[in-house]
């Protein structure tokens, strides 16, 4: 079942905002407009059309929250999001730095049905290929892990790669090819100051990251 354009820009919208919202921290309508890549009005038309649904609670010149309805919609759509690009990796043989446009694109274009056998397929998976997690059918979110950025290690510090938060595919291209793939094990061998590269052992050798890159690798520390 293919869906409506504008219920696309509705759950495009709704999922803004519930990547953008911190617990109770609404959102302005100047951040939306700059990820949506639409005009101010338009943000405030989407909002104020969105309060009459009951999905966001909008407050001129405060911004924006999701209710708990606009919440469960919004995890409906990034759990479509993040199947679509775990199947597409695991089962068609994308490369990781090909899938979110694709599932951006297809989040929107297939059914329910169609997302329950991906998670069926995939044995109900909890992250996606970037380390994502993924909701579960019930919208509900797993546990936020204890996690930190790569740059954050000391020196001598143990970790293992356990997300990477970019879509930007030249940057995902560019921490693979260094070496920093999901579920690594590595430990810090140096550190160059005034925020220079990191240097990482990881399966054996010696690989080089960007400190500014470094940011968008989350590890679990374990050591």
């Amino acid at each position: 079942m293919t869906k409506s354009p504008q219920s696309e820009s509705v759950e495009n919208f709704l999922k803004a905002v519930y990547t953008l919202q911190k617990g109770e921290e609404r959102v302005s309508t100047n951040t939306l407009r700059d990820v949506l890549n639409i005009t101010a009005p338009s943000v405030t038309d989407m909002a104020q059309r969105l309060v009459a649904l009951e999905l966001v609670d909008y407050q001129k010149y405060q911004g924006v929250l999701l209710t708990p309805k606009g919440v469960k919609i919004a995890l409906n759509v990034i759990r479509r999001h993040r199947l679509i690009e775990l199947y597409l990796v695991r089962e068609l043989g994308y490369e990781l730095h090909e899938v979110h446009a694709e599932a951006e694109a297809l989040e929107h274009a297939v059914s329910e049905h169609f997302i329950d056998a991906i998670a069926r397929k995939l044995g109900d998976p909890g992250f996606d290929p970037h380390g994502d997690p993924i909701p579960t059918a019930e919208g509900l979110m797993i546990p936020v892990r204890n996690l930190m950025p790569l740059s954050a290690l000391e020196m001598g510090d143990t970790a293992t790669v356990a997300q990477l938060k970019t879509s930007d595919p030249d940057m995902l291209q560019h921490i693979l090819d260094r070496g920093f793939t999901l579920d690594s094990p590595l430990e810090i061998v140096a550190i160059d100051p005034f925020d220079g590269p990191i240097t990482a052992r990881i399966n054996g050798e010696n690989r080089l990251i960007g400190h500014q890159v470094a940011d968008y690798i989350l590890v679990q520390k374990t050591a």
